[in-house]
């Protein structure tokens, strides 16, 4: 056997080795030395949101977890485009990360708003963290008690309600058109910056109803401010299971969209970084305390999916619901 071949078994084996060795270390071993330094959690939206009640539940558990802090930065501006781009031209070293919801991570792309930035190329997803139902919600004034008395008051007078939404091409603004398009009704929308600055005029009778993220209105509805007329998704909410789904109306079948919350990091992340954080991230979400938390907010969690091939699915789905939106 001539040397060439000897180097190359030796050469074979130390890989063999090393590999093995690296499989054996912990992950913050295996990240070299990451984290060096407190993250930041960027939201899109302004504090009070869904979005941020997710950051900032699973912020601590981990930051206890990395043994580093982890700041929430609330970047709002273009449907949470704005914070998704900070992430995006952030360095790839995992200590910006966005915590991502479908409009700045998929809709807004697709729907035209474009600006230089891809979420399907220029963000790396981590893992996801859970998904729930939206809801449309009617304010004291508007004496709406079901969907019938929804559906009966928007054909009564065409044009006079007004649904609110913390957007533009949000998920709850494609809900909202799906529901005026499945009705037939004429509906309109009165996007806010938010679901923050969103409230008081839903709460002081300036708006008559909107479409919200189950678990930014449940407080609201749980002490009588907001009363749920129905559920976005096609099953009920154990959060909620007294209010109807709203395809259960006949005149609303078919209407089934949710919001899901994920972390993503900048593209080129190192493959040993993602690792860690999505494995922490996985382990945080087994925890007890932060399950019943999240749960009670009325998330499914999703800490075992995927998270790449589902937002695979979930542009491609997107990207025919807002082709039936433009269509209607």
């Amino acid at each position: 056997m001539d040397g060439t071949t000897l180097d190359g078994i030796r050469g074979c084996t130390r890989r063999a080795a090393t590999a093995a060795l690296l499989a054996a270390l912990p992950l913050g071993g295996r990240a070299q030395g990451f984290p060096a330094r407190p993250l930041a959690l960027v939201v899109g939206y302004p504090a009070g949101g869904s979005v941020d009640l997710v950051a900032r539940a699973i912020a601590p558990p981990l930051a206890r977890r990395l043994g580093h802090a982890v700041q929430v930065e609330n970047i709002a501006g273009a449907s949470g485009t704005i914070g998704a781009v900070k992430v995006a031209l952030a360095e790839a070293d995992g200590h910006t990360l966005l915590l991502g919801s479908p409009s700045e991570v998929g809709i807004n792309h697709l729907a035209g708003r474009r600006d230089r930035f891809n979420p399907q190329t220029d963000l790396t997803p981590i893992a996801l963290v859970g998904r729930q139902p939206m809801v449309l919600v009617a304010a004291p004034h508007a004496r709406t008690r079901s969907v019938q008395d929804f559906l009966d008051r928007a054909t009564k007078h065409p044009g006079q309600a007004r649904y609110a939404t913390a957007g533009p091409g949000t998920p709850l603004h494609l809900a909202g058109e799906t529901i005026r398009q499945r009705a037939g009704i004429d509906i309109r929308h009165q996007p806010y910056r938010g679901a923050g600055p969103m409230l008081p005029d839903l709460l002081d009778g300036r708006v008559d109803y909107a479409v919200m993220v189950l678990s930014s209105a449940l407080p609201h509805v749980r002490e009588g401010r907001l009363h749920a007329i129905g559920l976005t998704t096609a099953q009920r909410s154990a959060a909620l299971p007294q209010v109807p789904a709203l395809a259960e109306h006949a005149r609303l079948g078919g209407v089934d969209l949710g919001v899901w919350f994920g972390v993503l990091g900048p593209r080129r992340l190192p493959p040993l970084v993602q690792e860690r954080l999505a494995a922490e991230l996985r382990g945080l979400m087994k925890e007890p305390a932060l399950r019943l938390q999240l749960q009670g907010a009325g998330l499914e969690l999703m800490e075992d999916v995927a998270f790449a091939p589902f937002l695979r699915a979930e542009i491609e789905r997107f990207r025919r619901v807002l082709a039936g939106a433009q269509a209607g």
